[in-house]
């Protein structure tokens, strides 16, 4: 580019000198301590070709440098970074936010057009007050739910990873764990995010990781609103201990008037009934998949019918208050229902042959020499008690005749116990 006093004196004029970048937090990187470099003019913007500031930088341990690739106005016409050119509000790429917001910001690509566009922008710049996009972007709503849902919360540092080395792909590179590149695999050749254009993400037009993101908000889950108009209740789940009764009237009490609030302590999960259906419609549109109080992230479902609830509450996996739970692996199935009891079923408990004779021999050992046998009903018994051959069972203790007691020191059946009976007559 010709830099003479004469024919670009008015070019040079609109060059840009910043003191500070445009970026956003996952390009600065998680250091809150950079040191940065300034080139005052040092490259042309790679969307209107006008010399800017760069600025180059490093954005952490083992991260490549990154630095600005587009001038400041283009950055402020679209709302995006320096460096990555995606969306400073919800990280996204360009197509992919004004899809969400239902804009269509037509830029021109011819170099005079590009010009004249680009001073009026300027212009425009000049007389807001930076808080706000300008040009379309600026008219836009507030909000989409669809870009709520695929906005990053937390910044992606892995994007400022060092690029693959080229030399350790095929085998020859030697500088091992000073290599400032990355030793992996690379990614499929055919994959269509290997071929990224600055100009494509810019514009909105054939970017690969737009398409991917709108593929993936085509196949998200949606809230749809029960057949029953008696609903008007909506089950709030993962709440933790932190977020309490006045976080969730805070937040829902915008979309209606609200009847009860029941907070499940147990099963840290809350429900929430409102005056209308209307109300709760709008609340579950509203708060499904995009819901954080306190830091966590809301689970938002509809609730059940009292009906419904009578139905299916002898299922297994259904709470109390009608919401279905996971079940848990590693615990048992159902156990399968006892027989049904037969009179007529024989009562063999211990699998006995029933051809084998009622009358159990028990046939108990002679007693040691010089000790007195047992007296009858003492001893173990010489027949099966429920045989036909058993001898007639003694009366029980509190039915026999006053006589001669026998204490447990005292039993004849005990070793030693006629021994010991008669050494304390003797004494």
């Amino acid at each position: 580019m010709a830099t003479s006093l004469g024919a670009n004196t008015y070019n040079r004029q609109n060059w840009e000198d910043a003191d500070f970048p445009i970026l956003c937090q996952t390009c600065l990187g998680e250091n809150p301590y950079i040191r940065m470099t300034k080139e005052k003019y040092g490259k042309e913007c790679k969307i209107c070709a006008r010399p800017f500031t760069v600025f180059r930088w490093c954005p952490g341990t083992r991260m490549r440098f990154k630095k600005t690739e587009v001038c400041q106005t283009c950055s402020k016409m679209k709302n995006v970074c320096q460096t990555c050119l995606l969306d400073l509000e919800y990280g996204l790429p360009i197509q992919v936010r004004d899809t969400g917001l239902a804009i269509k910001d037509d830029v021109p690509k011819s170099d005079v057009n590009k010009e004249y566009y680009t001073q009026n922008m300027e212009r425009e710049i000049a007389n807001s007050d930076g808080t706000r996009p300008v040009g379309l972007l600026g008219k836009a709503p507030s909000s989409s739910d669809m870009l709520l849902k695929l906005a990053r919360t937390t910044p992606y540092y892995k994007r400022n990873r060092p690029h693959i080395c080229s030399f350790w792909v095929k085998g020859e590179c030697k500088r091992g764990e000073e290599c400032p590149y990355r030793h992996e695999k690379p990614t499929d050749p055919d994959d269509p995010l290997a071929d990224q254009n600055i100009k494509d993400r810019y514009y909105g037009i054939n970017d690969p990781v737009a398409d991917k993101l709108l593929k993936r908000a085509s196949t998200m889950p949606r809230l749809d609103p029960p057949e029953d108009k008696s609903i008007t209740t909506l089950y709030i789940g993962g709440l933790g201990d932190t977020v309490t009764d006045a976080d969730l009237k805070n937040h829902f009490y915008q979309f209606g008037e609200i009847r009860t609030i029941t907070i499940v302590q147990r099963q840290q999960c809350a429900f929430i009934q409102f005056a209308t259906r209307q109300a709760a419609e709008m609340a579950a549109e509203k708060s499904f998949n995009k819901l954080i109080i306190n830091g966590r992230r809301l689970t938002v479902k509809w609730g059940r019918s009292q009906a419904a609830r009578g139905k299916e509450a002898i299922k297994d996996g259904v709470s109390e208050m009608g919401t279905r739970l996971d079940p848990v692996p590693g615990l048992p199935g159902a156990l399968p229902p006892p027989p049904a009891l037969d009179e007529e079923a024989p009562t063999n408990y211990f699998n006995l042959d029933p051809s084998s004779s009622p009358a159990v021999m028990n046939i108990a050992l002679p007693p040691p020499p010089g000790i007195n046998p047992p007296p009858p009903g003492f001893g173990p018994p010489m027949f099966h008690p429920m045989g036909p051959m058993a001898p007639p069972m003694p009366p029980p203790m509190s039915m026999r005749p006053p006589g001669h007691i026998h204490y447990p020191s005292q039993d004849p059946q005990r070793m030693g116990a006629h021994a010991a009976h008669g050494s304390r007559h003797g004494d």
